[in-house]
């Protein structure tokens, strides 16, 4: 095999993989819908990109060539019919990522949210540690500016995707179930299937797996180990004692674990959420074998995932914090970790709703976990790889939010509104396209600051 092309390739997942075989001396490209920060940065790494759907584009030497294609992209994409009609080998992200970690060990963190900083985290504690581990991650870690972590260390640290049931090409060593939440019910059907797949999941799990207590996921369901974490439960296996923020919302606490205490951790990533995520991805490299103090330093200097509490801006008079949050249970918490980070102050939210099922799914909830805000900014919802379904707007969310203030915008709309807007901690939530904007409003907010700074000229 020389080549390999990848439809879809700016996806997060996607792109790790093509740094992956890059790094492995294949001549890889690929094709994306829209240009973005991620396949500018695969561009710069010496990967051709493009951006029409240009079969003819696909390596000529179909012997040589394995097509990887994301299932986000529309099943009558050009190029993925003629991958297929061609007799391309043509492998899902999943099948490959499986493939891949075939013959290493294997630790997967799965989970309907948490994952991506989980995983993250269990990565930085191996590298750190000197261990080393090659990693595939859902978000680009702060301390690595990546997705993809490489390694000579035979063992692999994935993000265990659930959509599509993705998930169950992996056959962890050890696994981490961060939660199992009602999500993508667009291919689960009901939250019933939802619990299946994540039990299929566990019982392909070889040495130990690692359950937030209360998941419906238990020692029946697998032959590995099975342990329990939690942030408040001190019955959970694995749980903080004494978590407590300090003036920068960082997380100190003593970890309790099956093999003692570990004492003084702290997290160097701000917010409660960044808390919890440090005990599961601690479980599982303390279960790996890492030594506890090489797993409380990693915690320490860890720096959090791009699009994950990420703070632009950070004064007493006007803070910008991001995050990738896109289901309702990931916005409650968010929004309770950013109300411990900046205490006492007024929070303003900007929420991008993701996909027309989930909006249509959980319409009720979201309006619930946006209620939580002091004032609510909604836009129009982002499609990604839906067609519109009739009836279904972000109105339906808007009409039972409780906020004090709410209002109700079109993202062409978002900049000129804020220009104007009194701010005090702004945030902004969504997986589309509101990405684009925090550079805009960071500097937006960063100009603002500066002004209100600048004494007035003596006349």
């Amino acid at each position: 095999m020389k080549y390999v092309y990848f439809i879809g390739i700016g996806g997060i997942g996607m792109s790790a993989l093509a740094r992956y075989y890059k790094f492995k001396g294949f001549e890889v490209a690929g094709y994306d819908r829209t240009p973005s920060d991620l396949t500018f940065a695969l561009e710069r790494e010496g990967i051709d990109i493009h951006y029409m759907d240009r079969p003819d584009l696909l390596p000529e030497d179909k012997n040589e060539t394995l097509v990887v294609y994301t299932p986000a992209v529309p099943e009558d994409l050009k190029e993925l019919v003629k991958a297929r009609e061609d007799g391309y080998l043509l492998l899902k992200r999943s099948r490959t990522l499986g493939e891949i970690s075939r013959g290493q060990r294997c630790l997967a963190v799965a989970g309907t949210h948490g994952k991506t900083t989980t995983s993250t985290l269990l990565a930085h504690i191996l590298t750190r540690s000197g261990e080393g581990c090659s990693a595939f991650l859902g978000g680009i870690s702060r301390n690595y500016d990546t997705n993809l972590l490489m390694s000579e260390t035979p063992t692999i640290v994935a993000e265990a995707d659930e959509f599509d049931r993705s998930f169950l090409q992996l056959y962890p060593e050890i696994a981490v179930i961060t939660a199992v939440d009602p999500d993508h019910l667009d291919i689960y059907g009901d939250y019933a299937h939802v619990v299946e797949a994540f039990k299929a999941f566990a019982a392909q799990v070889s040495g130990t797996l690692i359950t937030k207590k209360g998941t419906p996921v238990g020692p029946e369901d697998t032959k590995a180990k099975v342990y329990s974490y939690h942030y408040t439960d001190p019955t959970a296996d694995f749980h903080p004692i004494g978590a407590r923020p300090d003036e920068c919302g960082c997380f100190h606490y003593d970890l309790h674990t099956p093999f003692g205490t570990v004492k003084d951790i702290r997290v160097g990533a701000p917010g409660w959420v960044n808390c919890e995520n440090s005990v599961a991805a601690a479980a599982m490299a303390l279960c790996y074998g890492i030594p506890a103090d090489a797993v409380k330093e990693a915690i320490g200097t860890f720096e959090g995932v791009k699009r994950r509490l990420e703070v632009h801006v950070n004064t007493p008079r006007l803070s910008y914090i991001d995050d990738y949050a896109h289901h309702p249970a990931e916005l409650s918490s968010a929004i309770s970790s950013i109300r411990d980070i900046f205490p006492g102050r007024k929070l303003t939210a900007i929420f991008q709703p993701h996909l027309y099922t989930r909006t249509r799914d959980f319409a009720p909830e979201f309006a619930q976990a946006l209620s939580k805000v002091d004032k609510l900014i909604l836009l129009d919802i982002y499609p990604a790889r839906e067609a519109p379904i009739p009836g279904v707007s972000s109105e339906m969310i808007f009409q039972d939010v409780t906020s004090p203030e709410k209002v109700l915008l079109k993202k062409e709309e978002l900049m000129d509104y804020l220009a104007d807007e009194p701010l005090d901690v702004l945030a902004s939530f969504g997986a589309g396209n509101i990405d684009r904007f925090i550079d805009p409003i960071t500097e937006l907010l960063k100009n603002r600051l500066k002004t209100e700074c600048t004494p007035p000229k003596k006349g």
